[in-house]
C-alpha cells in the first residue's frame, strides 16, 4: 500500500515543469504585486501632429530628350569623317561626307544649261517687245527655264544627301565606320543623344488619377548614385487608361545638366501626391492583436492597453486616425515585456515619432512645390 501512494521521480518532474510555466506566464503586474514595486523599463514618445507625405513609387526607364541613329541616305564611300567618339556637336554640324563627284558634276552641268536658257529667255523677251518673235517661242523658252530650275533643285537635293549633318545639338556615341568604308542606308555610323534633359515614363493605377497633374514635382533615384535624388516635373499625363492593366502613363522631365543620367537607366520614381498634417507614431509602438491594433498609453506610471485605428503607413511611421490624442505618452520600446496595468520605468522619452526612412526625410521640403 505504501508503494501505491508514493511519488515517483517522473511526477516530481511534471510538477516542477508546471510550476515553472505558471511562473513564466504570470502577468508582470501580478509578479510586481508579489515582489513589491518592481517595474518594467521602457522607452516612450509623446504623440504629436506632424507632416505626413503621401507618396507613390514606380519604376521607369530613362530616355534622352532627343535620340537618333546617324545613318546615310545614299550608298557610297565615306570621304570625310568629321567627328570623334563621344564628341558634343551643335545642330547642323557636318559629321560625314559621302563621295559626291558625280552629283557635283551633274549640278554643274545643269547650272550651265540653266544660265544659257535664261540668256536666251531674256533675248526672246526683248524681241517680243517689238513683235519680232512669236508668243509660242517665248512660252517654250520659259518652260525650258522652269524645267532646268527644277532639275537643279533635284540635283542639289541629291548632293545634299551626301552630307550627313547633326539634326540637333547633343552628344555623339561610338563611331562604327572608318574613312573609306562603303556604307548604305540603314548602316548606323554613330548615335546622337540630347542628354541635357532626361525623360522618364512610368505608369500608376487609375485610382490615383485625380491626384496627379502636370507640373507636380517628382524625385528619381538610381542604383548608380546611392543616396542621390534627381528632381523632375510631370510634363504630361496620358489621356487614356490602359484597359488591360487599368493604369495610365506619366511622362516626367529631369534636368541632367551634369550628364549623370544616361538613356536606358532604371530609375525609381517617387511622386508626392499631398502632405497630411496628422497624428503619427513610431511603427514599433503598435501591438497587433488578431485583426486589431493597440498601443500602450502611459497613465500614472502604468501601461494602459488602448485600441487605435491606423491610416497610411510608411517605413518606420504610421498615421493614427483614432484612439489616442496629441500630447499623450505611449510606449515605443518594451511593449513585448508589459501587459495592461504593468508598472513602468521610463528610461527616455522621444518628442516625435522616429523616422528612419531616408526618402521621407529628403522629401519633407517638397510640399511647397507639389500641387494636387
Amino acid at each position: 500500500m505504501s508503494q501505491r501512494f508514493g511519488f515517483s521521480p517522473l511526477w516530481l518532474g511534471v510538477i516542477a515543469l508546471a510550476a515553472l510555466l505558471i511562473y513564466i506566464n504570470v502577468p508582470v503586474t501580478e509578479q510586481t504585486s508579489q515582489r513589491g514595486a518592481r517595474s518594467t523599463p521602457v522607452i516612450t514618445e509623446i504623440v504629436q501632429i506632424t507632416d505626413f507625405p503621401i507618396t507613390l513609387k514606380a519604376l521607369g526607364t530613362a530616355k534622352a530628350n532627343e535620340s537618333v541613329n546617324i545613318t546615310p541616305q545614299q550608298s557610297d564611300v565615306i570621304t570625310v569623317l568629321n567627328f570623334t567618339d563621344g564628341q558634343r556637336v551643335e545642330a547642323g554640324t557636318l559629321l560625314a561626307q559621302l563621295n559626291s563627284n558625280e552629283q557635283k558634276a551633274r549640278l554643274n552641268e545643269i547650272n550651265i544649261n540653266l544660265a544659257e536658257a535664261e540668256r536666251q529667255l531674256a533675248r526672246i523677251k526683248n524681241l517680243a517687245l517689238s513683235n519680232s518673235t512669236s508668243a509660242q517661242l517665248l512660252d517654250e523658252q520659259e518652260a525650258r527655264v522652269k524645267a532646268l530650275t527644277a532639275q537643279r533643285e533635284v540635283a542639289q537635293e541629291n548632293l545634299d544627301k551626301r552630307q550627313i549633318l547633326a539634326p540637333f545639338s547633343g552628344k555623339l556615341g561610338l563611331r562604327q565606320f572608318s574613312l573609306g568604308a562603303y556604307v548604305k542606308p540603314g548602316d548606323v555610323l554613330t548615335t546622337l543623344d540630347d542628354l541635357d534633359t532626361i525623360k522618364v515614363d512610368f505608369s500608376i493605377s487609375e485610382r490615383h488619377l485625380p491626384s496627379v497633374q502636370e507640373g507636380q514635382t517628382v524625385f528619381a533615384e538610381s542604383v548608380a548614385y546611392p543616396g542621390v535624388q534627381f528632381t523632375g516635373m510631370i510634363t504630361n499625363v496620358d489621356s487614356r487608361i490602359d484597359p488591360s492593366t487599368r493604369s495610365f502613363n506619366i511622362r516626367t522631365e529631369i534636368d541632367n545638366t551634369h550628364q549623370q543620367l544616361r538613356p536606358g537607366m532604371l530609375l525609381t520614381v517617387t511622386l508626392q501626391k499631398r502632405v497630411l498634417s496628422t497624428l503619427t507614431i513610431d511603427e514599433k509602438a503598435l501591438v497587433p492583436d488578431h485583426e486589431k491594433q493597440f498601443v500602450f498609453k502611459v497613465i500614472d506610471g502604468k501601461a494602459v492597453k488602448t485600441q487605435v485605428t491606423i491610416g497610411e503607413r510608411r517605413p518606420g511611421i504610421v498615421q493614427i486616425l483614432s484612439g489616442i490624442t496629441e500630447g499623450e505618452e505611449i510606449v515605443v520600446e518594451g511593449t513585448l515585456r508589459i501587459r495592461d496595468g504593468s508598472a513602468l520605468r521610463i528610461l527616455s522619452t522621444n518628442n516625435a515619432p522616429a523616422n528612419n526612412d531616408k526618402s521621407t526625410q529628403t522629401q519633407q521640403p517638397v510640399s511647397a512645390h507639389v500641387q494636387g
